[in-house]
């Protein structure tokens, strides 16, 4: 009987020798292709034996590279439209821009009216209606924007007063020996600007201390009543949808004397100060502003006197004489244009 593997029969003589070249094991035939003619292709006489099949493409599929594209074409419609956003947004890179400030001088038309004693300037002049001290600066009724709470505008309401009384009522700063209490108030972005005016004045719009406070020269001038006449109005509304925006006008009256003789006569002096002032979200929880703009106009001063860096008024019994403002050179593009006005009769105490 023959093996296992064999046939019944037992393998036939020289059979393994004649197939054994036709004899093909599994594998092999499991890896072959098989491929089918067609009817035409089984007729045709110079048909090749085997027909190619189309190469196979290696890579990403079709679908990939679009999805790739696809996500491409996304990222740089978003990319696109984020620059153009923030180039056309309104008010864009304002926390970037420096305060702009303008100092007016105000030259009396005559002699200062001088007094032995405040009380009795205050009762004859317009400051008789302003209250004392920061009392003159009220907070109005506050109300919610589209963007900011009732407390929001309220904290911003408070902050902006805060700079107006270190600014204008405390007596360090009115004196010129402390800026620490404005400083502090103010968004640190504009530190730069605020110290660089310190160090270097000038009436260039930008770098004039006198427009971020009142201070005036102590060899020239010294309160003479700590109580300051005060009075204007603070208004706040939405700048835009991140930020608050508050306007402050006001008067403050000064009782002023020479300094070193304390029977000198009193003179009063005026200054308006309208600020504008900005409030983001982050000044908001800090408690600090941005100041935008300043217009301070104030007098009696002589046309002539450097007022950007510190206030030199004129006291009891001086007159401005014929001091003209400085010296403007149309040509030139490195300074800027020195106004000065005319201070009203009406707006001197009558004694």
């Amino acid at each position: 009987m023959g093996g296992h593997g064999d046939p019944p029969e037992g393998t036939p003589p020289g059979g393994e020798d004649e197939y054994r070249s036709v004899v093909f094991d599994e594998s092999f035939i499991r890896a072959a292709r098989l491929q089918e003619f067609s009817a035409r292709e089984r007729l045709g006489d110079h048909t090749p034996a085997v027909r190619r099949r189309p190469p196979l493409h290696r890579g990403l599929p079709r679908q990939a590279i679009a999805l790739v594209v696809l996500i491409a074409l996304a990222f740089g419609t978003a990319v696109y439209l984020g620059v153009r956003h923030s180039i056309q947004e309104p008010g864009g890179g304002a926390a970037d821009r420096p305060a702009r400030t303008t100092v007016v001088p105000l030259a009396p038309q005559d002699r200062v009216p001088g007094a032995d004693d405040a009380a009795e300037l205050y009762a004859h002049s317009p400051a008789a209606r302003l209250s004392a001290g920061a009392a003159g600066i009220p907070l109005p009724d506050t109300r919610p924007t589209a963007h900011f709470s009732d407390e929001q505008v309220r904290d911003a309401l408070i902050t902006a007063k805060d700079y107006i009384v270190r600014s204008s009522l405390d007596p360090a700063v009115l004196a010129g020996r402390d800026v620490r209490p404005v400083r502090t108030l103010l968004d640190s972005r504009q530190f730069a600007q605020f110290d660089e005016g310190l160090a270097h004045p000038a009436a260039d719009g930008r770098h004039a201390p006198t427009g971020w406070l009142v201070r005036f020269d102590p060899s020239r001038a010294v309160l003479a009543d700590d109580e300051i006449r005060v009075r204007g109005v603070l208004r706040a509304r939405e700048s835009d949808s991140s930020t608050l925006e508050v306007t402050a006008d006001h008067v403050f009256v000064y009782a002023l004397r020479a300094p070193g003789d304390p029977h000198a006569r009193v003179s009063l002096f005026t200054v308006r100060r309208e600020l504008r002032l900005h409030f983001d979200r982050e000044n908001l929880r800090l408690h600090r502003t941005r100041l935008v703009s300043a217009q301070v106009q104030a007098g009696p001063l002589s046309c002539g006197e450097d007022a950007a860096s510190r206030l030199r008024p004129l006291l009891a019994g001086q007159s401005a004489g014929p001091a003209a403002p400085a010296v403007t050179d149309p040509y030139s593009t490195s300074g800027a244009t020195v106004l000065c006005g005319t201070l009203a009769r009406e707006a001197q105490p009558r004694v």
